[in-house]
């Protein structure tokens, strides 16, 4: 069964046309703070912090100030104090499980010195483990830090962005994450040491192999961007040149989506007046950028953008944030494209933008009263920050879903998830930092247009997990925990049977039509702690779970370079 949280259902009203409506109540709402003097701007992110299912806001600050943390209250704020002190010049502030316990640990990065890093307990303490987690401790003009699992062994890796224009000789950093602490992996793994003068990365598959790939954006045309495809061995190849994805630009930001729904996702690159870059994926390993063409290049100083689906019409728009020069008319202080349809954007006018007008920088997406709609959150500089909030009136339906890993981590960052409802597929991938040093809300938002029931839906885990669900119903919230379904077994040619099924004492796990000494089975607790893993010696695997309490288990068999999950239930 899935897991339904916070069931929320429309009004149904006697039209179904879309009248697209935001309104600005950042001061109205409590959150009417601006971050101060800045060097390009800071960041904020749209996460649920403390997991009750309400999306909180934290912005990041100038040198001097404490990071603001804003808890939601039922669709309302409150400024609270998490014994969280850095006062640095804060820019990416994100919030993820590092240590897969279940609750969100807390990063933030600084251009002025440390990189913070804070683990929660559980309870909303938190302890500094800046000095020992394994990350550096000096101050190499940090702007992002993104979080992603390359190897699929259910923790969270990190690819730190250094933007350096004072010594020019910090590279970026990637790390894997081993068993807490992290490791420094850049060398190894095949990333480039020079100096980039990089503002942001992102963790994704653009290849559809299952494993994630990273995009750096880079500033300054003399450093091209960098896409580095995932070897699934822990290390990486620089393919920037060949995929046509190393565009070289005033890149800022790395906002990633599937924007004409075919199933490969695409990278929107923030620029200066020369044009941002819709780089489509064409699904060979190639990219080719279309925002000339599509209506979103902008032509004006960009920062931070998002993609959403702002009128729940099933087709993603895109948000942009910019910089206001009153002195030349010509130039966007920021834009709302609205997606017509067909895979082409324009600018509507009155639908509440008209004082979007301030100089601005990070942006992401949350739905603070969980209304089905997604609203946006926009850092400003010395003014206060912006609060989009959608006041979208239509009678089109949407789903939230999140996501909870089990043998994938726990927040089922690098998912891929394809909805299909009335003959349209679409898909979202799961990211922890994304677009201009932001953090979008850890729930996906779908819009579903007039459709009353989705035909299906299909979550791919980082393990290999495919969940199915079949006539899931609209307007509401869901999580989906990894394995829940397993009714799918995408390996034909392959079969195992595991008997008995209840087990109290014995578990026996016979494989058909495969090579048992390529054959690997784990066993997961709910939890997500492996507590057993057993090479095959033959074609039947044995395993003694006797000691085991009962309960719900996940068993993972790895057969011929292959996947297949399912339910233990251990009486």
């Amino acid at each position: 069964m899935i897991k339904r949280i916070t069931l929320i259902f429309l009004l149904t009203f006697n039209f179904s046309w879309a009248q697209l409506s935001f309104q600005e109540s950042a001061t109205a709402n409590g959150v009417g703070v601006s971050y101060g003097v800045s060097t390009y701007g800071g960041g904020v992110s749209f996460c649920d912090f403390d997991g009750d299912g309400w999306d909180d806001i934290t912005y990041s600050t100038t040198d001097g100030e404490e990071v603001y943390f804003y808890k939601n209250n039922n669709g309302t704020f409150t400024l609270i104090d998490l014994g969280i002190n850095d006062t640095y010049r804060t820019k990416q502030v994100i919030w993820i499980d590092y240590d897969s316990d279940g609750d969100k640990d807390f990063f933030a990065t600084s251009i002025s010195g440390l990189n913070k890093f804070y683990e929660n307990d559980g309870s909303m303490n938190f302890t500094d483990i800046t000095a020992t987690c394994g990350l550096f401790t000096d101050n190499k003009y940090t702007y992002g830090a993104s979080f992603g699992d390359i190897d699929n062994d259910g923790d969270l890796d990190v690819f730190i962005c250094n933007r350096d224009d004072v010594t020019f000789n910090q590279y970026n950093y990637l790390y894997r994450n081993d068993s807490g602490t992290y490791v420094e992996i850049t060398s190894s793994a095949g990333i480039n040491l020079g100096n980039q003068v990089s503002f942001t990365s992102a963790f994704f598959d653009y290849n559809n192999d299952g494993y994630q790939d990273i995009y750096v954006a880079n500033d300054k045309i003399a450093n091209i961007n960098r896409l580095y495809e995932n070897d699934g061995d822990g290390t990486f190849t620089d393919v920037s040149l060949t995929s046509g994805a190393g565009i070289a630009i005033d890149a800022m930001s790395t906002t990633i989506g599937d924007y004409n729904n075919d199933g490969w996702f695409d990278i929107y690159v923030t620029n200066t007046t020369g044009g941002n870059q819709l780089l489509n994926n064409n699904g060979d390993g190639t990219f080719t950028n279309v925002a000339p063409f599509i209506g979103v290049a902008f032509e004006s100083i960009a920062w931070g953008a998002v993609f959403l689906d702002a009128d729940n019409d099933s087709n993603l728009d895109l948000y942009v944030s910019g910089i206001f020069d009153g002195s030349v008319p010509s130039l966007l202080p920021s834009a709302f494209y609205e997606n017509q349809g067909d895979d082409t954007f324009s600018i509507p006018s009155g639908i509440g933008f008209s004082g979007d007008v301030l100089t601005s920088f990070s942006n992401a997406i949350g739905d603070f009263n969980n209304d089905g709609l997604p609203d946006i959150i926009v850092m400003n500089d010395t003014d206060n920050n912006f609060l989009w909030e959608n006041t979208t009136t239509n009678s089109n339906n949407w789903l939230k879903l999140k996501l909870q890993g089990v043998t994938s981590n726990k927040d089922g960052i690098g998912s891929k998830i394809e909805i299909s409802a009335g003959g349209k597929t679409q898909y979202r991938y799961t990211l922890n930092g994304e677009g201009y040093i932001g953090q979008n809300s850890n729930t996906e938002f779908i819009g579903l247009g007039t459709e009353t029931t989705i035909d299906y839906l299909k979550i791919t885990w980082l393990s290999g997990t495919v969940d199915y669900f079949t006539n899931v119903s609209v307007n509401q919230s869901l999580t989906v925990q990894e394995g829940e379904s397993l009714s799918v077994d995408e390996f034909n040619d392959i079969s195992i049977q595991v008997f008995p099924n209840p087990v109290k004492n014995q578990l026996n796990i016979q494989l058909k039509n495969a090579n048992s000494e390529n054959s690997i089975v784990e066993l997961y607790d709910l939890l997500g702690k492996r507590v057993i893993v057993k090479s095959a010696d033959s074609s039947i695997i044995k395993i003694d779970v006797s000691n085991f309490s009962s309960g719900l288990y996940f068993l993972k068999c790895l057969v011929d370079n292959k996947t297949i999950t399912r339910k233990i239930v251990l009486d």
